[in-house]
């Protein structure tokens, strides 16, 4: 039989001898133990303490009526228990994420199914109510009966999430280990769509979801979201925490985050990052923002224009090269200077023993550090470029701009 949580809240419970128990007040989950099954309820009867039934304690539910197994005598007695989940206070009316949605909603209802153990009655949640259905029964909830609710919504259209692609919001650490909460599911979101779900919640609720987060993931997060929010979240972390998530991310990123916070918190982030990731991003919060080399990235691939394409890839299979951002090779000639660039999908087609320098793109392309974004963004323009070379004042290359920076930087201004 399918049940919801509103048709339950209030409802009278019987014990096996028929004598009024009390009203339901609350339900619990225990996520420690099953992760979607009802454990137990909480009953009031006016100024008596209230009791605890549990799951194996319950014969029956039905909409507005709980009968038991046993009698008031074998209840226990209400404790509060932070590792409980409690439906109403938890859940009901709260924000939550949607996974497979990929967006905040906030739940009107929870559904629930009776299952059979042993003679008594368990209930499982099965999805949350995020629609007009769950609304509506909420607003006439003592005011219809339960059957007369039910007509109404059929009529109305259903919007609800299985709860195995619901996320929890809890901004309490510790409790989010009681209750069990992981956030392994957004760690399968993409970076850009969890940035754009965390614009939707507290600050409390952000900061609680990058803490929980591995560096790797909070860092790509960091990189999406708005620089407010950014500098908001990256202040309020541990030191330790906030530089190791920056040690994660793409130098250029790093710098950008950097260069939004107080002096004193920046150099205390550097201070606490490794001496190699450290100096990069240094090197590039030397550069006004607004110039080629504040928007270029130091971490990129180069190789002498001489080697092969077998040679190239061999070479990058003993590399820890992060091949979801590697679009482009920069070559360089015998004396170290820049000398071209060969995009990765036209190394991946030439012949074994081809070598690099009969597959760079013409022209040659590449900007000084101190370029203005504004040529900068009229060479992306103009060529179609995906990515452009930065060169110091030897011509060697020093860091390369990609379009994805170019597009976010103007989607900025």
């Amino acid at each position: 039989m399918q049940l919801y949580a509103t048709e339950l809240m209030g409802a009278e419970t019987y014990d096996d001898q028929g004598n009024f128990v009390g009203r339901v007040r609350e339900f619990f989950i225990e996520p420690a133990d099953q992760s979607n099954r009802i454990a137990r309820f909480l009953l009031s009867r006016g100024r008596f303490q209230p009791l605890v039934a549990r799951h194996d304690q319950v014969a029956t539910v039905a909409p507005g009526t709980i009968r038991l197994n046993c009698s008031e005598r074998a209840l226990e007695l209400y404790q509060p228990n932070e590792g409980w989940l409690a439906v109403r206070k938890d859940l009901l009316d709260q924000q939550i994420i949607d996974t497979k949605g990929r967006k905040v909603v906030r739940v009107n209802d929870v559904d629930l199914t009776e299952q059979r153990n042993n003679g008594n009655v368990e209930l499982r949640l099965t999805q949350v109510d995020v629609g007009l259905p769950g609304a509506v029964r909420r607003l006439l909830q003592g005011v219809l009966s339960p059957s007369m609710v039910r007509k109404l919504q059929r009529s109305l259209p259903q919007r609800a999430i299985r709860w195995e692609f619901v996320n929890l919001i809890e901004p309490d650490p510790l409790r989010r280990v009681k209750l069990r909460i992981t956030h392994e599911k957004l760690e399968d979101l993409h970076p850009a769509d969890l940035a754009e779900i965390m614009e939707s919640l507290s600050a409390a609720e952000r900061q609680g979801i990058i803490a929980s987060l591995d560096e790797e993931m909070a860092g790509k997060v960091l990189a999406e979201l708005d620089e407010r929010l950014t500098t908001q979240i990256v202040e309020k972390l541990d030191p330790e925490k906030a530089a190791d998530i920056l040690e994660e991310m793409a130098p250029d990123a790093a710098a950008d985050l950097l260069a939004e916070l107080p002096k004193e918190t920046s150099e205390e982030l550097l201070e606490e990052m490794p001496g190699q990731e450290a100096e990069d991003v240094r090197e590039l919060l030397a550069f006004d923002r607004s110039t080629a080399g504040g928007m270029m990235n130091t971490d990129f691939v180069f190789i002498g224009e001489t080697a092969t394409r077998d040679e190239v890839l061999e070479w990058m299979r003993t590399q820890d090269l992060n091949f979801d951002v590697l679009d482009t090779i920069v070559l360089l000639d015998t004396s170290a200077q820049f000398s071209g660039i060969v995009p990765v999908a036209r190394l991946l087609l030439s012949a074994p023993d081809q070598s690099l320098m009969d597959l760079k793109l013409e022209p040659l392309l590449s900007v000084p550090a101190n370029a203005d974004e504004s040529e900068v963004f009229e060479l992306f323009d103009k060529y179609n470029l995906r990515t452009l070379t930065v060169v110091d004042d030897h011509q060697r290359p020093i860091g390369t701009i990609a379009v994805d920076d170019v597009v976010s930087r103007l989607v900025a201004k």
